[in-house]
């Protein structure tokens, strides 16, 4: 008897050692969040570019704009590849060209410098920035690496402008060139792969609102390409 029961206890001793050998080697449960949200920062360099420009008018520098602003993502559908995106930012753009700009008392004159003279003449712009787009991409709850197609309308507020002229004679500043069109939309695009994605902006009204030259009217727009990086 003494033997039966000696036979029991080791069999009973090793089931339980097994169960918890087996209870210690289940892996661990991944909570997965089915209703996540691509809300980013996102910063923007661009190459820029005047359309519609009067005769004779030309980029003699390269000129460059910067940007940067949080987007909150609104996806519309169940897998979450469609959505609806808006937020707020900031761009600064500057603009190198041969537009000249004369403050004559409370008006400003405006024509086009035919001579090389001058080291430097520009105009740039920082505006706060409410953009609202439409986004497809192929991403998933479990990877941030996927493709997208964000495009969108941008409505731009200006906040602050400066012209500056440098040439033999010396150096004229004018900020806060009232001739400038305060409220600036366009349309805009977003393509890419990840975090590097190629970008382009389209102006749908002019950069001025009342400059003339000759009196024809000014009616430059902005058309500006680049790269937009995305970070959650």
């Amino acid at each position: 008897m003494r033997l039966f029961y000696s036979c029991l206890y080791l069999l009973s001793f090793f089931n339980l050692v097994a169960q918890e050998d087996i209870k210690t080697s289940k892996s661990p449960i991944i909570a997965i969040d089915s209703l996540y949200r691509e809300d980013q920062f996102y910063f923007g360099f661009t190459f820029n570019t005047l359309q519609s420009k009067p005769d004779q008018l030309s980029q003699n520098k390269f000129s460059t704009g910067f940007s940067a602003g949080f987007l909150r993502d609104m996806p519309v559908n169940k897998l979450r590849t469609i959505a609806i995106a808006s937020g707020v930012g900031f761009t600064y753009n500057n603009y190198s060209q041969n537009l000249n700009i004369e403050q004559n008392g409370s008006n400003r004159d405006y024509s086009i410098i035919t001579t090389t003279d001058f080291s430097k003449n520009r105009f740039s712009q920082l505006f706060v920035d409410v953009p609202i787009e439409f986004r497809w991409r192929t991403s998933t709850y479990t990877s941030y690496k996927f493709w997208r197609i964000y495009g969108g309308v941008k409505f731009s507020y200006l906040l602050y402008d400066r012209y500056v002229h440098n040439d033999d004679i010396g150096k004229k500043t004018i900020t806060q060139n009232p001739d400038f069109n305060k409220l600036q939309y366009g349309i805009y695009l977003a393509t890419g792969y990840n975090t590097f994605n190629l970008y382009a902006y389209y102006g749908l009204n002019p950069l001025f609102k009342s400059a003339q030259i000759d009196g024809n009217k000014i009616t430059m727009q902005s058309l500006n390409l680049g790269l937009i990086f995305y970070i959650l």
